[in-house]
């Protein structure tokens, strides 16, 4: 298994490719969509890559769990991740930092969970297991 410094030097190689982005913006702490421009068609791409330069198989929603904001579900009010909402993410996306969520729930916030560090977190799991 590659080191956390490996796979952090090919998430950051694969966000580089996928989005044009220079190295130096792409920082463990650095939000795919807020800070990296990020868009959802981009998502799919970043998977493919991600599949292709680790040589594994990541099932669609399992990096990027699809619908977190519905509002059908139960865990949107007025705007706000509720409690089950949180419990939901936590659940789905166990490497995010749900408590940094927690801190200031509104829901334009979910995206800012989908950082550069999330996604080496997934990677050493999906690579550990």
């Amino acid at each position: 298994m590659p080191s956390e410094e490996e796979i952090l030097s090919k998430v950051q190689e694969t966000l580089i490719d996928a989005l044009g982005v220079d190295d130096d913006e792409v920082g463990p702490e650095a939000t795919l969509v807020g800070d990296l421009g990020a868009e959802s068609i981009d998502f799919l791409d970043i998977v493919f890559r991600l599949e292709k330069a680790f040589d594994v198989k990541i099932p669609r929603g399992e990096l990027f769990p699809e619908n977190l904001a519905s509002k059908d579900a139960g865990f949107i009010k007025d705007g706000i991740v509720t409690l089950e909402g949180l419990d939901e993410l936590r659940a789905k996306i166990p490497h995010a930092d749900i408590d940094k969520l927690a801190a200031d729930p509104k829901v334009e916030n979910i995206q800012d969970l989908f950082t550069v560090d999330m996604m080496c977190k997934f990677m050493v799991n999906k690579l550990g297991s």
